[in-house]
């Protein structure tokens, strides 16, 4: 949005209520910065507020190697990442402890109540504002600085008032996180269900009574009677077609997707300048991701396009192999670590599964019907639970955007209580 869209954003002002002021962020905060390496280590999530760096997920959020000029945090204290203040990543203190140099810390003044603060700032009219007063040109890290402050707004309803809206939304924004942790609980069962699915039937068969003998195979265990054991080189080929001038980027996604990059998404991607070593994919060819297959990108292409050689592109060596099955197959075994532990690894989060490893592995080769029948049946039943997942997922969404809906007109006073 532009500075004019989000000044028009400010008509709020105009219609909270006549007991309430409207006051400088600076007139009722002071910043502070005091030296602490020592402490509990907090930090700033965009979801979450100000938290203990060891109740959230690293990643990020990390520490330094020295936390030399670190900062204490007191309750109270209102604290933001200046880098992501415009998207909502603040939030204020309720425990001691020391954070991040990279944060800004305003000490607020007796006039805000903490409580009512942390919903406050962390609402659209108050981001709203941090975003009009960042600085920067891309859409990701938009710096913000204390002297930025001099044009935000802030909400200052009498104190007792503060009190009694930070215990109303407590209550309830409390019964809706309740009511989402339970939702998302359930995409979870979702997913545990896809998954001991998948893993049974590629496996065991459709047939319940079918008779069983041993694998030979101690991850395996029992298969129906009628299956083989073979190595997988000798039911596929790794093949290397040739790319045409029209053919696009084909990628392997982790959930079992190989389509066209296009289709998903480019950022984060690393594009090659010159096309050395490429491979034409056709739509029904067998794609392991040699990086990530370990996690799961391992699928039938959906389109026709081209891949780095970091892939294996293989076709059945005939027609009694169905690719759709062992992609499901292959999938079973990247998901419960056995490829993992087959692999080369090369760096964090990847292993190594080269056309050696894959070529050798001892996989179940059903009679190709039963190949076929085990795919459909996949493909009907996973379906269903993805319906049923993004049914959750959307339902969530409404959760979360009727709870921010909640604060905004509570905070501004157009919801009485």
């Amino acid at each position: 949005m532009t500075k004019e869209e989000y000044k028009e954003k400010l008509t709020w002002l105009k219609s909270i209520p006549k007991t309430w002021a409207v006051k400088p962020l600076l007139s009722v905060s002071k910043e502070r910065s005091v030296k602490s390496s020592t402490g509990e280590l907090l930090s700033v999530y965009l979801d979450r507020g100000v938290i203990r760096a060891s109740d959230g997920n690293l990643g990020t959020h990390a520490p330094s190697e020295t936390m030399d000029n670190y900062q204490s945090i007191e309750p109270g204290d209102f604290v933001l990442n200046n880098q992501q203040a415009w998207r909502g990543s603040v939030g204020v203190a309720f425990e001691y402890g020391i954070i991040s140099p990279a944060y800004l810390v305003l000490r607020l003044s007796e006039e805000l109540d903490s409580r009512y603060s942390n919903y406050l700032f962390r609402s659209r009219p108050i981001v709203d504002q941090f975003m009009l007063a960042s600085q920067g040109v891309g859409t990701i890290q938009r710096q913000i600085h204390a002297p930025s402050f001099k044009n935000v707004l802030t909400i200052v309803p009498p104190l007792e008032t503060q009190k009694s809206i930070a215990a109303f939304l407590d209550e309830r924004t409390k019964a809706i996180d309740e009511l989402v942790a339970k939702k998302e609980h359930l995409i979870v069962l979702l997913s545990e269900r896809r998954q001991s699915l998948v893993a049974k039937i590629i496996t065991k068969g459709l047939d319940p009574k079918a008779q069983m003998k041993y694998s030979g195979m101690d991850w395996l265990g029992s298969i129906p009677a009628t299956w083989k054991i073979r190595r997988f080189k000798y039911i596929f080929n790794r093949i290397q077609r040739p790319i045409f001038e029209d053919d696009e980027i084909i990628t392997a996604f982790r959930d079992g997707v190989v389509t066209l990059r296009r289709n998903r998404r480019e950022e984060g991607f690393t594009f090659a300048f010159k096309e050395i070593g490429y491979q034409g994919v056709n739509k029904g060819d067998l794609v392991i991701h040699g990086m990530d297959g370990f996690a799961g990108a391992i699928g039938v292409s959906d389109s026709r396009g081209k891949a780095t050689p970091v892939y294996s592109v293989c076709m059945p060596k005939s027609d009694q192999a169905s690719s759709k099955y062992f992609a499901y197959l292959l999938r079973v075994l990247a998901l419960n670590g056995y490829i993992a532990s087959l692999s080369r690894g090369i760096r964090e989060r990847s292993t190594e599964f080269k056309w050696d490893v894959i070529g050798n592995l001892r996989v179940v080769l059903p009679e190709y019907e039963m190949q076929e029948k085990i795919a459909s049946y996949l493909d009907v039943e996973l379906d269903k639970n993805t319906k049923a997942s993004e049914l959750i997922m959307s339902q969530i969404q409404q959760l979360k955007e009727y709870r921010s809906s909640l604060i905004y007109s509570v905070v501004i006073g157009k919801i009485k209580i």
